[in-house]
């Protein structure tokens, strides 16, 4: 570290020392309600679009061309509407954490109103059922997290370089969270 970096941080523990109780206590509730903020936010976003993840980042290149790594998409997970053919649906797998963007392109209809679908990735050259769960070989309408519904372009690089580095994120967090609290305005 340099001097002018110890001087920083030797600055902002002489302004942490220098509030008094009521001051401290302003500055913890004010990182609070930014952090219980964002849960309702993100809470909300899942009542409205009806998808327990409204937002997700696209973490391969099996979508290109349509979606490329890091972009960011909108979901929604109305039950009444149907699954359709060509439809880019997000959906997990049994045993896996991290949801799948993928293109449905078989539908299979029972007589009794049941519905289940293949998927595949534009970029892939086979489906998906050596990604799903062991012995499934469709997709059914639980497995989905949500369709897209639009994207923001590469916004979400950020998000898949704090996973691959994760001392990264865990600095810029203790940052932020450090600048929450010491920021007397």
């Amino acid at each position: 570290m340099g001097i002018a970096s110890m001087l920083q941080i030797d600055e902002m523990l002489g302004d942490f020392n220098r509030m008094n109780k009521r001051q401290s206590l302003y500055q913890v509730l004010s990182f609070a309600m930014i952090v219980s903020s964002a849960l309702m936010i993100w809470k909300g976003l899942m009542v409205v679009t009806g998808s327990e993840s409204p937002i997700v980042v696209v973490l391969s290149g099996s979508m290109e061309p349509a979606f490329h790594r890091g972009d960011l998409l909108f979901l929604t997970n109305y039950k009444e509407e149907p699954v359709r053919v060509g439809e880019i649906v997000v959906f997990k797998v049994e045993g896996r954490d991290i949801p799948i963007v993928h293109r449905v392109i078989k539908l299979h209809e029972k007589e009794d109103g049941t519905v289940k679908f293949l998927t595949k990735g534009d970029n892939n050259n086979v489906d998906d059922r050596g990604l799903y769960a062991p012995n499934q070989l469709w997709l059914t309408k639980k497995d989905i997290v949500g369709r897209a519904r639009g994207f923001l372009p590469y916004v979400g690089i950020i998000t898949i370089f704090m996973n691959e580095y994760p001392k990264v994120k865990w600095a810029i967090l203790s940052i932020l969270a450090i600048f929450v609290l010491l920021h007397r305005e």
